[in-house]
């Protein structure tokens, strides 16, 4: 009985750790807000050849919830502010919404989160006091089933619910929602749930020219900004921002709470008043805030801290009202093409001097399956090519010409290629999530199918 107490609690003591260990993690939303964008399936397709782990949606949507299935993708999900007054008012409204809309999916499709309300201090219709007690609905469908431990509920907000963020270490929440906070925070506090906040520097910077510089939205900055009340030093918006919001939270002596930013991004366009919405800002943007959170930097305030984050979003979005660059914060195109090149790694070099194009091959570069590249990750990226890339795969089928040597690496290199070729023979056309590889000898010319097989020809 001993031994076996004691191997209950070291695999215990081991998942707890492999969980406090997880590091930082950089996920997408995926908006939908657009009259041309992919089906969910060929969005799964595409999310999964680019190796993004984790996305944010804004409901629940059954196709979507069913195109990510059994894809490992960690979804957060969430409750509209239409549905809050419904939700708030029964419990039982809450119960069938998880029995009917959640239960079926789960844990087949991984859901992780599930937010209630947006912004709802931006909201006119003035939702806010519906939210916490929507919260407590959803939690309490939650715990029927046992996955209140699984599932974790929040709700997201803007900056507005700040009075003050500078310097950091005034950061104050606004008196007029603290109606609503305080027991917002209580929630979050006893069930060990994060506060969700969406940042946005480019708009501090796009309102504030004068005194935001572009370099310290941009993580770019070689100066720093010294807070007067603590002799902290920052070198970028983000974090001055993030820890106005801890600052705040210590102030209503909420010290455990831990922070998520479930938006933030750049936009690659914008009207002529939104000159700083340019495809090389929002790559420098948002792949300086991958390597910042990847490398688990922490703020000043809070130095080694894991802080999960969320880019906006995965596509540009036609059908978002306001100016120009609310259409343009997307890192995809409707039809899966990049706007511009971005690393999700944090860890791979980013060519930041051509608008998301990449470097164009001078006609002797080739694109190959890489030989580091899993089966599994292979069979996505060749499945994603032949199909939403529109790579006419017809040559590899059983008793074409190109159908020997029949392995996927080689039908992968045939796809890769042809998927190079024709969309320019950019570096962001071999990328494949890191599953293709650029090579200088043509494949056509020389037996071999993957990286590992390719020997260079030095005798000519």
């Amino acid at each position: 009985m001993a031994s076996r107490f004691k191997l209950v609690f070291a695999v215990s003591l081991l998942l707890l750790l492999l969980d406090f260990c997880r590091g930082s993690i950089v996920g997408v939303c995926y908006g939908r807000n657009a009259d041309d964008l992919p089906t969910p399936d060929k969005v799964a397709q595409l999310v999964q050849l680019h190796k993004i782990k984790y996305l944010r949606i804004y409901d629940s949507n059954i196709q979507v919830l069913k195109a990510f299935a059994n894809t490992g993708v960690e979804l957060m999900v969430g409750v509209p502010n239409s549905d809050l007054l419904a939700f708030s008012q029964f419990q039982s409204n809450a119960d069938s919404w998880l029995k009917n809309s959640i239960l079926p999916y789960y844990p087949a499709t991984k859901i992780t989160y599930i937010t209630v309300g947006l912004e709802v201090t931006e909201s006119p219709d003035n939702a806010s006091a519906l939210v916490v007690p929507a919260m407590q609905n959803i939690l309490t469908a939650l715990k029927k089933v046992g996955l209140h431990k699984r599932i974790k509920v929040s709700s997201t907000h803007s900056l507005g619910v700040l009075s003050r963020s500078f310097p950091p270490s005034a950061g104050a929440f606004n008196s007029s929602h603290a109606y609503f906070l305080k027991p917002m925070l209580e929630f979050l506090a006893e069930n060990q749930s994060p506060f969700m906040i969406d940042l946005y520097p480019y708009y501090a910077y796009r309102d504030s020219p004068n005194n935001v510089s572009l370099d310290y939205a941009l993580f770019e900055s070689s100066s720093e900004v010294i807070d007067p009340n603590t002799g902290l030093l920052y070198t970028n918006m983000f974090d001055a921002q993030i820890d106005a919001l801890y600052f705040a939270l210590m102030a209503l002596n909420f010290r455990t709470i831990r922070i998520m930013v479930t938006e933030t991004g750049w936009p690659s366009k914008g009207s002529s008043k939104e000159k700083a919405a340019t495809p090389d800002n929002a790559q420098t943007y948002n792949t300086n805030l991958i390597r910042h959170v990847i490398n688990d930097s922490g703020t000043p305030a809070k130095p080694g801290e894991e802080l999960d984050v969320y880019i906006f979003s995965l596509f540009n979005e036609n059908r978002k009202p306001g100016m120009e660059s609310e259409r343009n914060w997307g890192l995809f195109y409707p039809d899966q093409t990049s706007v511009y090149n971005l690393d999700f790694t944090g860890k791979g070099a980013v060519d930041m001097t051509n608008s998301g194009n990449g470097t164009k091959s001078n006609g002797t570069t080739w694109c190959i399956a890489s030989s580091k590249a899993s089966e599994s990750d292979l069979q996505n990226a060749l499945d994603w090519a032949c199909g939403s890339g529109n790579v006419d795969c017809s040559a590899i089928q059983p008793s074409q010409p190109c159908f020997e040597p029949d392995n996927l690496v080689s039908h992968a290199s045939f796809a890769f290629n042809s998927y190079y070729q024709q969309n320019g023979a950019s570096d962001v056309a071999c990328s494949f999530g890191g599953n293709g590889v650029k090579v200088d000898k043509d494949p056509s010319k020389s037996i071999f199918y993957s990286e590992s097989d390719y020997i260079p020809d030095y005798t000519n």
